[in-house]
């Protein structure tokens, strides 16, 4: 006797954010902005400069206080919980436990006046590790898995190239199994061929890790390899959102329009 499949229930959202907004004064930021991010996937949000996705990505990442909305994260300290409910001590601690941050330009994610190894080892002990020898240890195997050199270990980050420091910052913000990481432009700024090469390793270390990501680009491009699904944001709005290859190849709004055939014609 064939049994019917049992239905399973769809896993709990990581990240579900409701009606965030961010006001600054009369100027919108952002403007009632929601989806759920599932553990696993990578959200992708697009647009312009002045779309509102660098304010939205400082909102949920807790460097911004948003005027309305909540972001409800399941963390595995308190389960699931309203970020911006949280006390500062609380946020801090969720910040360096279960999240990471990769900046667009790197010199704002790093410490330049202390080693690359340094850098990248610091997470640990912020977390209350105190093994040199296990940090070390640590440290060296990320550096050769972003495939840096592991002999400069003890260099300054100034004494790299950007497109190196940027992979020191991708390091220090994986070596302590974040669950959620948020990125802004990781590859802007960086030479065609450094960016390509670079994007590879960023995909291939959240797959591997399963990490959840939002990653904030104004290149369709960057959004097609990355991504699998899409917000795309003008004017501070979700305008259009979907799976990735369903939003770029079939737009329905007029700015995604606007937006893909901008990136065809060049």
């Amino acid at each position: 006797m064939n049994r019917e499949p049992e239905n399973v229930p769809e896993p709990a959202p990581l990240l579900q954010v409701d009606g965030l907004t961010r006001m600054f004064g009369h100027v919108t930021g952002c403007r009632d902005v929601s989806f759920e991010l599932h553990p696993g996937e990578i959200l992708g949000v697009v647009g312009e400069s002045g779309s509102g996705k660098t304010t939205l990505l400082r909102c949920l990442s807790g460097k911004l206080t948003p005027t309305a909305g909540a972001a409800v994260f399941d963390s595995r300290r308190h389960g699931p919980v309203n970020v911006f409910e949280l006390s500062e001590q609380d946020r801090r601690r969720l910040q360096r436990e279960e999240w990471g941050f990769v900046h667009q330009n790197p010199r704002d994610g790093l410490r330049m006046r202390v080693s690359g190894g340094a850098n990248v080892a610091e997470p640990l002990m912020n977390l209350g590790d105190r093994h040199y020898g296990r940090m070390r240890q640590a440290t060296v195997d990320w550096l050769s898995r972003v495939e840096l050199d592991i002999g400069r270990v003890d260099d300054k980050p100034r004494n790299f190239s950007g497109g190196m420091q940027q992979r020191i910052q991708i390091a220090r913000n994986l070596i302590h199994a974040p669950r959620l990481v948020f990125m802004d432009e990781p590859t802007g700024g960086l030479d065609v061929s450094v960016q390509a090469r670079l994007l590879d390793l960023l995909r291939e270390l959240v797959r591997d890790l399963d990490l959840s990501a939002i990653i904030v680009t104004h290149d369709m491009g960057v959004a097609r390899l990355m991504a699998d699904r899409l917000l795309v944001m003008k004017d501070g709005c979700v305008v259009e959102t979907g799976l990735t290859d369903q939003v770029l190849d079939d737009a329905h709004h007029a700015y995604t329009q606007l937006l893909v055939s901008s990136v065809l014609q060049i």
